[in-house]
């Protein structure tokens, strides 16, 4: 992973877990093109060689913004071109998260409008600090969410609620978003990256090819009928029984220690 980056701190403190914060506190975080650029250098090749990563925690620098979005003033008489070039690369990030093998968090530490919310809800699931805010108001100033929004709400809220909140722009809380099911924990401010840091350390100590199989065939198998998904849980399934860590994780529970698993 890059460490040269401008727009986006890089921290790992544990092997295997790696902490993305949003780094442009100035401007509430706002996505501009460089830190969208810097977005799709580090998730586009996560998704075909993740390595020995095994948890992504994604933040935002300071007290009040995990993300307002897309950065306007940038846009300010930006041409049709070059807004659809911009809206491509954001495209490309927000795919690039939602198929990353590995799992990513989200630590949503103030508000998350627009292009921020819809990141956010890229990542595998979400916990808010108390206070944190959502929105998608994209309508209220001529388009529409475009970074995979109209669709991971609505599968995290329903078709109903989901049109509600899109199209009247309106934001919402995180004690809202956990009771429709979008924000998974929402914690007092000091104690949300402690939380998500507890959860990422959890995942990072599981067998690495079964988490990322296992996300996969729920990721794929809501895509599907309930048979196809059945078969797609079966074929991930078959892929844990030639690897060592199968067989590591079952010498573990048989000997009563905590399983080493090396991710083969």
């Amino acid at each position: 992973m890059r460490s040269d980056l401008e727009t986006i701190r890089v921290e790992t403190p544990d092997a295997g877990l790696v902490v993305l914060t949003l780094d442009r506190p100035q401007v509430l975080n706002a996505i501009n093109t460089k830190m969208a650029e810097e977005l799709r250098d580090i998730f586009v090749p996560l998704r075909y060689a993740p390595g020995d990563l095994r948890a992504i925690i994604l933040t935002g620098s300071g007290e009040r913004a995990f993300s307002a979005g897309a950065d306007l003033k940038e846009r300010k008489g930006m041409s049709d071109e070059a807004w659809r070039l911009q809206h491509t690369l954001i495209r490309e990030i927000a795919a690039a998260v939602i198929d990353c093998p590995v799992p990513a968090i989200a630590a949503v530490n103030g508000g998350a409008y627009g292009g921020g919310c819809e990141l956010a809800l890229a990542c595998d699931f979400i916990y808010a600090a108390e206070g944190a805010r959502f929105a998608l108001p994209e309508v209220t100033i001529g388009i529409m969410p475009g970074a995979g929004g109209t669709q991971t709400l609505a599968r995290a809220v329903g078709e109903r609620r989901a049109k509600e909140l899109i199209l009247t722009g309106r934001p919402w809380s995180a004690e809202e978003g956990q009771d429709w099911g979008v924000v998974n924990k929402v914690c007092a401010a000091e104690a949300l990256m402690p939380a998500a840091l507890e959860t990422a350390r959890r995942i990072a100590d599981n067998a690495p090819i079964s988490v990322r199989q296992a996300k996969t065939a729920i990721h794929r198998g809501l895509q599907s009928d309930l048979r196809t998904g059945l078969v797609l849980e079966s074929e991930a399934y078959q892929r844990m029984i030639p690897t060592e860590d199968r067989r590591e994780g079952i010498a573990a529970f048989n000997e009563k220690r905590k399983p080493r698993f090396l991710g083969r």
